[in-house]
């Protein structure tokens, strides 16, 4: 079974969100919307544009998401088939959370690493 199949988001916390965001924009070009980050869409070797994108997104450092990890950063990964995934991963004994979430933007579930930070498993919605 495949795993991982790519990264489908940047998440970390700024002590001053806004103006690390302002910072990015502003310096490195990056197209920070209203809801504090970004979609940068794929594109084939000829730059075409094709199905996928990678989020990234500055988040203050009261945020939670992380929870329970204490870490100022999460990673999403992209993966082809989250349940066979999350019930292997148990399997084998890593410590997996939960809850599963299933919307409109895909389905997702996390896992926290030997060192306590948490990775969130995406699996994207079918044509993306």
């Amino acid at each position: 079974m495949k795993r991982v199949t790519g990264i489908g988001g940047v998440f970390f916390k700024a002590k001053d969100a806004p103006a690390l965001r302002a910072w990015y924009k502003r310096h490195l070009g990056v197209d920070v919307q209203p809801w504090g980050g970004t979609a940068f869409s794929w594109n084939t070797e000829d730059g075409e544009s094709t199905n996928g994108t990678t989020i990234w997104s500055v988040s203050s450092q009261a945020d939670d998401t992380f929870s329970p990890s204490k870490a100022s950063f999460m990673i999403n990964y992209r993966v082809n088939d989250l349940y066979a995934l999350v019930s292997v991963l148990k399997a084998e004994g890593c410590h997996v959370l939960d809850k599963i979430d299933d919307s409109e933007y895909g389905k997702f579930a996390w896992v926290i690493d030997p060192e306590g930070n948490k990775v969130e498993l995406w699996e994207p919605p079918a044509g993306q």
